[in-house]
Order: structure tokens, then C-alpha cells, then sequence
């Protein structure tokens, strides 16, 4: 009963602070894009509670209890770089054009209106699968918490989202997104510490993993590789999947709708690069202390359905109180990236695909009834779609790494790339990776870990923008457009250049953090126990480099920051000068 009235009173919470948000909203600036005013800390907590859903805290975690914690790590140094990275090359430039949505800026950036409803089809189309796995994880917490059906809590849960979408619009996702951040973040840190100091550190937890039988190699950098329920036949197999995965992963940090649209809300570009920065550190730590997290479960009861070992936790380990901050937590994760996924689906609708409306007014009625559509929609197919939280979310992350990722980065850094270029590059790559992982799911092919969907269909969508910019020519319109994109913003003043450098110095002493950490609780451990258990000495050393990697990749990303704030500064005192 206890877990039943926390989460109907944070539902009614949620829906409350998002509706006084919404009385800020008078234009349609304010509904789509919170009156381009968030300061960093928002940004922050909107961008971390879209990353972060119920995938993250059951499905991610879950793969960490299968057997694959360290895995997991790899992925996340090379995933969470793409934060910072995506800011620097994309974002701060998606903000720079004043665009209304990322497809418009599409749209802007080529001169076409094709180029634009073609990246609205693929953000609705791609991000309605990445709402419909993510409602599914918040209805079966809800049925495994309050006994209630599993209906019932979906029904409730699209209730309260859409509420406050269609009144508040973007500012009551931002606030909500960012209460929600604070809230799972204080769960995910107070869960992991109780539970890994319950079973006796670092320390206590690698030892008892290393003595169980159930899961051989959960505690080595590459995870179970023996036995039929093993997901990798080999180390290298897990690394390749790690690397690969991560990489795909930076790309959706990068330019994925659902994080650089945070970017069109923020107050300015050093609003940008401070809150990617900021945000790299927080999934850098949620993932170090997640996914061990994960695999201590193992020591409670290793037989769990693994996507349902964080709930089984917060209730049978766990004190009640802490229990309910995790659950609420959790909750709350997935129920913030409903409200993402819905409110960009329809303002992509009503922005992108949809024929342009006459005024504002007519606009934001619009945007509203496409948001309700939408929703309707999304709500119909979660009753009916059975349940697979992780392999759908993952599944729509992938359709946008392979087809935005190129189009966004060179649709800044490249000056030959053309509108049909870009119009084909988003088909080939949507497409293309709809096709193969539908085709690999069904078992019609097998394709290698080295050769997963998105590497192929993205190559394919490289291939077809080379070939479809080749036999056409950049317009003028492009052509001043991007020269555009490339001014300095002279507006941003000395103080936002320092707060900025400082934010890049704290990133890379998180990661000297993080990397002393990883070699002191991690590796050395191994290396301790490696006598007693007969640990190979390439895991021992797969274990030091895994510290490495982990602080050397959030080191290089702070490092790329402060590089690209302090070379702004020359640039426009130059500039003044000119002008002087």
C-alpha cells in the first residue's frame, strides 16, 4: 500500500508543477521551446531524464545482473563522451539557428521543405517506438508496485504526461524532466551505496562474485563469455560489442531529437557546453555505480528475470523509505522520457509535417491536437504490443544513429553535402537499419558484432549522401546559411567564457576522479584476488585499462571543451577589434 500511494502522489505531483509551469506559456516560442531562457541546471536535468529511462534503471542494470557490469562500463566511457562532443560540433550550433525544432533547422540549413518533413517522418516515427518501450516499462512498475492491472497503469501514467504537455508544452517537460532528475538521481546514488556497503564494498561485492558458480566471469572486464546463456562467445566479442554500441550511442547523444532539441531551450551556447559537460559526469558516475549495483543483485538471488532485478531490490533488500526513493525514482526516469518523446512527436507533427499554420494562435492549437493524437496512438499500441523495454528503446535509438548522426555533423562541417544529399542520407539510414534489425530479429540473416545494423546503414546513408551531393550542386541559400551557422555570437560575454572554463576544468578532474576510482576499487581488487581465484593476467590488465578508458574518455571530452571555450575568446577580441 505504502508503494501504491508514493507513486500516485508523485503522478499527481508531476502533473501538478507541470501545469504551473504552464503559465508562463503566452507564445508559441514558450510552447515549443520554453522562451529560449534555461539556464544550465535545467538543461542539465532535462537532458540527463531523456537519456535516462526506465532502459537505463531495468533494462541497462538488468544486462549488468545477466553478467555484463564492466561491459556495460565500456559502453557507457565511450557513449557518455558523446554528451560534450555533440555539443561542441553540433549543438551549439543547432541553438545558433533559432530553429523551432530540429527538423526545421534541417529545413533551414538545406533551403527544403523535404529535407524537413523527412526528418520529421523518421523523429515521429522513431521516437513513437522509443515512447511505446518506455511506457512499457512505467506500466509494469506500475503493476508490480500497487497489484493494480497493467492497463491501469498505463492509462494513468499517458494521463498525467499528456496533461501537462498539452497545457505547459516545453517548459513543464523541462521543469518536470529536472525534478525527476534530482529525485532518481538521489535513488540511484543512495540505492547502489546501501547495497554495494551491505555486501562489503567494492571489495566484498568482486569477491562473492568471483565465488559464485552461477555466472562465471561477471566480475571481469568482459562479463560471462561460457556457458549457452552467455550473449558473447569472447572477450573480443564483448569488447567489439562495447565499443561498437558505444560509439552508436555517442552518435544519439549527439544528435539524436530527444537531446539536441534540449539545446533549443538553453539560454545561450555556453548554456550548451556547460550542461553537456555536466551531464557527461552524471552518467558517467550513474553508470560506475549502476551496473555494479547490478551485478551485486547476483548475491541476493541470482535467478531473477533480469529487467525486474532493480524492482525485486528496492523491495526485498532495501529500507522501506530507501525503497520507495527508488521506485519513485525509477518511475520517474521513465515517466520523464514519456514527456520528452511525446511532446517532440508532436511538435513534429504539427512543425515539420503538417502544412504551416496561418498565425501562433492557430499553431499552438495545432501543436496541442497532435500532441493528443499522438499520445492516443502511442497509448493504444502500448495495451496491445507485448512488453520488451530494452530491445525496443535500443532498437529506435539506433534508427536515429544512422540516419541523423551523419546528416547533423556534416550538415555543419561539411560544405558539399546538399538538400538531396540530406534527404537521402535520412531514408538510407532509417530505412536501411529498419530493414536489417528486423530481418536480424527474425532470424532471416545473422550478422557478426562487428557488423551490426546501424554500421551498415550507416555506411550506407555516408555512401548515399556522397553519391546523391556528387550529382547535384549546393544552392546559394545553403551556401550563406552555413557561413551563418559559422559566425561567433559577439553577445556572449567574458563571464560566460570563465564560468565555462571552469565547468571544463571540474569535467576533467571527474575524470582523473572516476579513473582513481575504477584503479583503486576495481582493478587493484582483481589484482588482489587474482591468486585465489585464478584470474588470467590479461583480465587483470583488462581491468586497469578499463579504469583508464572510463576517466580517460570523460578527461578528453572536458579537455575538448575548455579548448574549443578558450579559443572563442582570441577570436572575438579580434573581432572588436576589427570593428573598432
Amino acid at each position: 500500500m505504502v508503494y501504491t500511494t508514493a507513486i500516485l502522489l508523485s503522478l499527481i505531483g508531476y502533473f501538478v508543477i507541470g501545469h504551473l509551469a504552464g503559465r508562463r506559456v503566452k507564445h508559441l516560442d514558450d510552447y515549443l521551446v520554453a522562451g529560449r531562457n534555461a539556464p544550465t541546471f535545467l538543461i542539465l536535468g532535462t537532458l540527463v531524464a531523456s537519456y535516462l529511462s526506465t532502459s537505463a534503471f531495468l533494462g541497462e542494470t538488468g544486462f549488468a545482473y545477466s553478467g555484463y557490469p564492466f561491459v556495460m562500463l565500456i559502453f557507457a566511457s565511450v557513449s557518455t563522451s558523446g554528451c560534450l562532443l555533440g555539443a561542441l560540433a553540433f549543438g551549439r550550433y543547432l541553438r545558433r539557428s533559432g530553429a523551432l525544432t530540429v527538423p526545421e533547422f534541417f529545413g533551414k540549413r538545406f533551403a527544403s521543405r523535404h529535407v524537413q518533413v523527412i526528418a520529421g517522418l523518421t523523429t515521429v516515427f522513431g521516437l513513437g517506438a522509443y515512447l511505446l518501450g518506455v511506457m512499457q516499462g512505467a506500466g509494469i512498475m506500475f503493476e508490480e508496485l500497487t497489484g493494480l492491472p497493467y492497463w491501469v497503469g498505463l492509462v494513468l501514467v499517458w494521463l498525467t504526461y499528456t496533461g501537462f504537455i498539452l497545457y505547459s508544452g516545453s517548459p513543464g517537460v523541462v521543469l518536470t524532466d529536472t525534478v525527476m532528475f534530482v529525485i532518481f538521481s538521489l535513488a540511484a546514488l543512495g540505492g547502489s551505496l546501501y547495497i554495494i556497503n551491505d555486501l562489503g564494498g567494492w571489495h566484498g561485492v568482486l569477491e562473492g562474485l568471483m565465488s559464485q558458480s552461477d555466472k562465471p566471469g561477471i566480475a571481469l572486464w568482459h562479463g560471462v563469455v561460457r556457458g549457452s546463456d552467455a550473449s558473447f562467445a569472447s572477450p573480443g566479442e564483448s569488447l567489439t560489442w562495447g565499443l561498437t554500441l558505444g560509439l552508436v550511442w555517442a552518435a544519439v547523444l549527439a544528435a539524436s531529437p530527444w537531446q539536441a532539441s534540449r539545446y533549443l531551450m538553453a539560454r545561450n551556447e555556453h548554456v550548451v557546453m556547460r550542461s553537456a559537460m555536466f551531464t557527461a559526469v552524471a552518467l558517467a558516475v550513474f553508470y560506475a555505480l549502476m551496473m555494479m549495483t547490478g551485478a551485486a543483485i547476483n548475491l541476493y538471488k541470482p535467478d531473477l528475470d533480469a529487467e525486474h532485478a532493480m524492482v525485486w531490490s528496492a523491495l526485498n533488500v532495501l529500507p522501506t523509505w530507501l525503497g520507495i526513493v527508488i521506485l519513485t525514482g525509477v518511475f520517474a526516469a521513465g515517466l520523464s522520457s514519456c514527456s520528452t518523446f511525446l511532446s517532440i512527436i508532436g511538435f513534429s507533427l504539427s512543425n515539420d509535417i503538417l502544412p504551416p499554420s496561418r498565425d501562433e494562435k492557430t499553431a499552438m492549437r495545432t501543436s496541442r491536437l497532435a500532441v493528443l493524437a499522438a499520445g492516443l496512438i502511442a497509448l493504444v499500441l502500448a495495451l496491445f504490443q507485448p512488453p520488451a523495454v530494452m530491445a525496443v528503446v535500443w532498437f529506435a535509438a539506433t534508427l536515429f544513429a544512422s540516419s541523423w548522426g551523419p546528416v547533423a555533423l556534416m550538415s555543419i562541417w561539411s560544405r558539399r553535402i546538399t538538400a538531396a544529399g540530406a534527404g537521402w542520407g535520412l531514408v538510407v539510414g532509417f530505412v536501411g537499419n529498419l530493414l536489417l534489425s528486423l530481418a536480424d530479429q527474425a532470424g532471416w540473416i545473422s550478422l557478426p558484432v562487428y557488423l551490426h545494423p546501424v554500421v551498415i546503414s550507416t555506411v550506407a546513408a555516408l555512401v548515399a549522401i556522397l553519391v546523391a551531393s556528387r550529382m547535384t550542386r549546393v544552392s546559394q541559400s545553403e551556401r550563406d546559411y552555413l557561413a551563418f551557422l559559422h559566425q561567433d555570437d559577439e553577445s556572449l560575454e567574458a563571464g560566460w567564457m570563465t564560468g565555462s572554463r571552469w565547468v571544463a576544468v571540474c569535467t576533467m578532474l571527474s575524470g582523473i576522479g572516476i579513473g582513481v576510482f575504477l584503479w583503486n576499487q576495481y582493478a587493484e581488487t582483481l589484482a588482489g584476488l587474482a591468486g585465489r581465484f585464478a584470474i588470467p593476467d590479461s583480465s587483470v590488465w583488462g581491468a586497469y585499462a578499463l579504469a583508464v578508458g572510463c576517466g580517460g574518455m570523460l578527461f578528453i571530452a572536458g579537455a575538448a571543451g575548455y579548448w574549443v571555450v578558450r579559443a572563442r575568446k582570441p577570436a572575438m577580441t579580434a573581432a572588436r577589434s576589427m570593428e573598432s
